[in-house]
């Protein structure tokens, strides 16, 4: 059952590397791994025109570099961001041929063409990009700039560009996961009036997508179990088409200030809500900070990244997060990119490749039942398997049930 907050604003608002062609349907082969350390690389402030800019090296001269510009969230948003220059610094611990990596972070929109194009002329084997508001940008430089390789992070493009790499996650496959356990968990600590509530940081296709899985995730938690979990934050759009994304829902309208994100924590708990899921960067931790201060057994799921990791100080308030393969997508484009093996395309990230998953359940692993445990593993094989819709459409109580 979905409903919207009372006060909801912006409604409107190896082997471990196989790269096969990224134009194919197979994609690249995203494989979960940990590289840690980077020899003798150091972290050190240049100045590339006139704008401070941030770089990690091996030390090594004449080596190939790998250069990011973040969207307006910034490089320490403990969420996509982030994870993309993490994934830039692992292919320089792991590969001898990439020896450092450049970022300059986005205040603002405007600052997309400006950076992108200081990286243009500042010997970058590779431009990473992130967000799909960084899309026209970056399609515009890598066409006029053909012998330039890019990667973008979070979008899609209809043309293939030899030069291009787009990385796509369908985070609805696991968001429909993460969906399922927050209902259950729900269910299970208030069997009386069970809710849970999302919100996202912008009303564009990467957020939403989460939002819509998580929202038919509960939606299909209360079809299995004849249950009635109240989704707030997101409703699909009556009639509409299942991975259309479209509906109405609660939104920051930015991915920075942490106060929303308390503020719109606060108003899905004030409304019932036991588990809040918030997509929108670093404004999650207003609302990390909102849910841990009301205490009561309530409870979170993180976006993009493990939060025991990313946002440890926040930990024991996770019961899982929903993620997706930023980190070794990022490393891998980036080692082609160095190898001659770069191939512009579409990447798309799923629960069958290891592109987006779950992560661990943490301080919650004995808390949550076994026959929930089992029974999310049994809807990650059917979703696999393509034998379950992950569109909020198809759960709706409105909606006839696919």
């Amino acid at each position: 059952m979905r409903n919207e907050p009372s006060s909801a604003r912006g409604a409107s608002g190896a082997t471990r590397r196989l790269w096969a062609s990224a134009a194919s349907a197979a994609g690249i082969a995203a494989v979960v791994c940990a590289v840690t350390g980077a020899g003798a690389s150091s972290a050190s402030p240049t100045h590339v025109g006139g704008r401070a800019l941030v770089t990690h090296s091996r030390q090594a001269a004449g080596g190939f570099k790998a250069c990011e510009v973040t969207d307006t969230g910034g490089i320490h948003d403990e969420s996509f961001n982030e994870s993309a220059y993490n994934g830039m610094k692992d292919a320089v611990a792991a590969d001898p041929k990439v020896t450092s990596t450049a970022f300059l972070s986005s205040s603002s929109e405007s600052n997309y063409v400006p950076y992108i194009n200081q990286f243009l002329s500042s010997n970058c084997g590779i431009i990473v990009t992130v967000g799909f508001d960084m899309a026209q940008a970056t399609q515009t430089a890598a066409v006029k700039n053909p012998s330039q390789k890019f990667t973008i992070v979070d979008e899609t493009y209809p043309k293939v560009y030899k030069n291009l790499l787009a990385l796509h996650y369908d985070t609805n496959q696991d968001a429909f996961l993460g969906g399922y356990l927050a209902a259950a968990y729900a269910a299970k600590y208030d069997s009386s009036s069970p809710a849970v509530g999302t919100f996202g940081g912008q009303n564009i296709p990467t957020v939403t997508i989460y939002m819509d899985g998580w929202v038919a995730g509960v939606d299909y938690y209360d079809h299995l179990n004849k249950a009635s979990v109240t989704a707030y934050g997101w409703t699909p759009t009556k009639g509409s088409k299942p991975n259309s994304l479209a509906g109405t829902g609660l939104f920051t309208n930015n991915f920075t200030d942490e106060g929303t994100g308390d503020t719109d924590a606060k108003t899905l708990m004030s409304e019932g809500a036991y588990v809040i899921f918030p997509v929108a960067g670093a404004v999650g931790l207003g609302a990390a900070a909102a849910v841990k201060a009301a205490g009561g057994g309530h409870v979170m799921e993180w976006v993009d990244t493990d939060g025991c990791v990313s946002a440890k100080q926040y930990c024991s308030l996770f019961i899982s997060s929903v993620t997706k393969g930023i980190v070794t997508s990022v490393e891998d484009a980036v080692e082609a990119a160095a190898n001659g093996t770069f191939k512009g395309g579409q990447y798309n990230g799923t629960l069958a490749n290891g592109g987006v998953a779950i992560s661990p359940y943490h301080d919650y692993a004995s808390k949550i039942p076994g026959s929930v445990t089992a029974e999310i593993k049994k809807l990650k094989g059917l979703i696999e398997a393509n034998k379950i819709c992950t569109s909020a459409i198809c759960w709706a109580k409105y909606a006839p049930a696919s």
